[in-house]
């Protein structure tokens, strides 16, 4: 996870460009649950009255309330009111603007509250109401009021103590009522109230509903647009992060020596570039969009939630524990599988890789039912592993709905028992709910990028360990410059070389200069060293001991890109890129001119065969040449070559694949064209070799001579040796008969 974070902090100002749209997107959801509950609660059960206290009241029914407010309580009242005769049709007291500040109306609400419920329950004409009125009449003096007085101006004509220890009875009483039903049945007093004012009570709600419906039309609008905004970010991040990262990795391997592509493969390469970036890239839009807004919804909802009704919280502990039971487990029997899965996509591309490279071989030798088993093999166990990680998520979304759906349940079974009891009210319970809901996705959605998480994780460890693998060969920190008058003068200087990790020299004390105009030929049996040591030049592997030095400088003073322009390198294994003849030849001369391309093909003896494509030096080139054969294939690679005028060129073995007429030719070109240039080659054939003005034997990593050929025929038993199984007694007693008469 921290290597992922990591790979973020270029786009660090995005990251919190989208935590601010998350938050804003997270205040969208989590509102609308609240202004769903006042819809339910104030706009249809309270008929859109969302105050507590009348802000207009008729005269008559401010005078029945102040019959039961103290004297203090009156002043208190009267203060906060103004009279008005004209605005309704009755005379009224209205609300002063300077008394509906918050502090103000909670004081008015504590001197009026009980006194509304006093009144509104004597209007509703009850039972209980009645009896009450009776137990009244019968403390009275008889004939002082009838049967038929109302019961206000019953209460009017009692004594003010009397009526005092009245109202503290029914006080008592209510102390009992919840705070849900003391709201509910002030609402329904300021109601009637304004019922008795003549105001349109219905327009109210109407308009009271269509206000909050507005407001929730518009949350929802802007939450569209923020969860717009942040997955257009979200992915425009992931999407830089994926192109950065294959930049980084392929600029990383393009630095690579033999050394670091002896460590990974060819297949593991390819999969760390392309699968495992690109399961970094998924992560990256996933925790971006959710694994940011899931604690922030979550911590948002549980707020939401002891606002709305504390006591049904424990329900939220219950599901949050079941849902952290269900993780656990699941990363217990899922987690070791992601440690195996991206090793199982490597295997194979292995094997495919290997099957389409050597499919010529595979039928040649009819071994096409063995390999189609193996690839199967490798398919079938990283089908087997993607399928148990599959199953694994499968089965935790059913599982998450049951949670879920189960939640709800007891919340609406909690929730009913208190709406019977008075002690909430439906859309109360309907927040209570959703809020819930979103606390659970919450965890949802966390768990879903848990079971994805390990799996990218191991991605970026495996991309993280090519972007910070040590690279052996490295340009010096001030690198020396060659000589402009120099013209690619070769000097190994005691030069042994082991590979990395190896015990013994592959190479050892190998001493000889090459100059220009000359021919150096490498020669030896079988892994004697021969490719290994042209591969020291270009410093693909750097020496153990010795040097080797280009006009004087150490090539490990200079940079690799100065020592590189000097070269001109034909591997073994001539290799093509997809593209045109002329892309091919030009490679190492981008602003070369057609001549220059002419002239490299006509020295490689090349020109022959490509104009006699119909489309000539324009013809398509195959991925990796596989539409030329292996002798085109080679004289393009040694056009190539040619067509860069370095100062020195390396042949590695590179006149393979030719006929001895076309070797020959070729040679005899070269030798003219190369005529200022220093030119090493590594041959198998002496009688490629046998005009060079200096060959070095090699024998199990040594040099075991330098000389002409001749000159090695009588000194060198190896050479001899190697001259024995290539030449006949005849030709060898010719060259030393030569040699001899030479010398005399």
């Amino acid at each position: 996870m921290r290597k992922l974070v990591g790979f973020l902090k270029p786009y660090a100002a995005t990251v919190v460009a989208i935590i601010a749209v998350l938050m804003l997107q997270a205040f969208c959801d989590l509102s609308l649950p609240s202004y769903t509950s006042d819809i339910v609660n104030v706009g249809i059960q309270q008929g859109g009255i969302d105050t507590s206290l009348p802000e207009q009241i008729a005269v008559e029914d401010m005078e029945k309330l102040l019959l039961f407010v103290s004297e203090e309580g009156k002043s208190t009242v009267l203060d906060a009111y103004e009279k008005d005769d004209e605005a309704y049709s009755k005379p009224a007291y209205v609300l002063k603007e300077n008394a509906s500040g918050e502090e103000e109306m909670s004081k008015l609400l504590e001197v009026m509250g009980k006194p509304m419920l006093i009144v509104q329950g004597f209007d509703s004409d009850s039972a209980q109401m009645e009896e009450m009125k009776k137990g009244i009449l019968a403390g009275m003096p008889e004939g002082m009021a009838g049967e038929d007085t109302d019961i206000f101006e019953i209460l009017k004509m009692m004594p003010e103590e009397q009526r005092g220890q009245l109202v503290e009875g029914v006080s008592e009483k209510m102390d009992g009522m919840s705070d849900t039903m003391i709201d509910q049945a002030a609402t329904i007093y300021v109601k009637s109230a304004y019922e008795n004012l003549g105001m349109d009570t219905d327009h109210l709600q109407n308009m009271y509903i269509l206000k909050t419906g507005g407001k929730m039309l518009a949350l929802a609008f802007l939450g569209m647009i923020a969860s717009i905004l942040a997955a257009f970010l979200s992915s425009r991040v992931a999407a830089a992060n994926g192109r950065d990262l294959r930049a980084w990795v392929f600029k990383k391997v393009v630095g690579f020596s033999s050394s670091e592509f002896d460590t990974f493969s060819t297949a593991s390469l390819i999969t760390r570039s392309t699968n495992d970036i690109q399961q970094i890239q998924i992560l990256t839009v996933m925790m971006l969009r959710m694994v940011l807004y899931a604690p922030i919804v979550g911590l948002g909802g549980v707020y939401k939630v002891f606002r709305t009704n504390v006591d049904m919280s424990w329900i939220l502990a219950v599901a949050v524990a079941i849902i952290f039971m269900v993780i656990v487990i699941l990363f217990t029997i899922v987690m070791p599988k992601f440690k195996v899965l991206q090793n199982l996509v490597d295997r194979l591309n292995l094997v495919t890789r290997e099957i389409l490279t050597g499919l010529s071989v595979i039928r040649a030798f009819s071994t096409e039912r063995y390999e189609e088993k193996r690839f199967d093999r490798a398919n079938k166990d990283l089908m087997k592993t993607n399928l148990f990680v599959n199953r694994a998520m499968t089965f935790m979304m059913p599982v998450m709905m049951l949670v879920m759906n189960g939640i709800s349940v007891l919340i609406i079974w909690v929730g009913g028992h208190g709406i019977n009891n008075g002690q909430m009210q439906v859309g109360d319970m309907m927040a209570f709910i959703q809020y819930t809901m979103h606390i659970i996705m919450s965890f949802l959605m966390i768990c879903m990028i848990s079971v994805m998480l390990p799996r990218a994780a191991v991605s970026a460890n495996r991309v993280d360990e090519i972007i910070r693998s040590e690279t052996v060969i490295n340009d010096p920190k001030t690198p020396k410059r060659l000589p402009k008058e120099g013209k690619g003068v070769v000097v190994f200087d005691h030069v042994s070389f082991r590979y990395p990790g190896a015990e013994e020299e592959v190479l050892h004390d190998i001493s000889f200069t090459a100059k220009p105009g000359e021919t150096t030929a490498l020669i030896g049996s079988t892994g004697s060293g021969k490719s290994t040591l042209v591969n020291l030049i270009p410093r693909f592997y750097d020496v153990t001991e010795g040097k080797i030095m280009i006009d004087g400088t150490d090539i490990r003073d200079i940079t690799q890109h100065e020592l590189r322009e000097k070269l001109g390198y034909v591997p073994q294994k001539g290799v093509l890129f997809s593209g045109t003849i002329k892309s091919n030849i030009l490679y190492g001369n981008k602003d070369g001119t057609e001549e220059e391309m002419l002239e490299a093909a006509q020295v490689a003896q090349a020109s022959g065969f490509i104009e006699e494509k119909p489309e000539g030096y324009e013809s398509h080139i195959a991925q990796g040449g596989s539409n030329v054969s292996g002798g085109q294939k080679q004289r393009l690679s040694i056009a190539r070559a040619i067509a860069k005028h370095p100062d020195v060129f390396i042949f590695d073995d590179s006149f393979s694949a030719l006929d001895y007429k076309t070797d020959v030719t070729l040679r005899k070109e070269l030798k003219n064209h190369t005529a200022e240039s220093t030119v090493i080659l590594v041959a198998q054939r002496i009688s490629t070799i046998l005009h060079a003005e200096q060959i070095v034997v090699l024998d199990e990593g040594e040099v075991a001579g330098i000389g002409t050929h001749k000159e090695l025929l009588k000194n060198c038993e190896v050479y001899r040796q190697i001259a024995l199984s290539q030449m006949s007694e005849e030709e060898l007693a010719k060259d030393m008969d030569d040699t001899g008469k030479g010398e005399s």
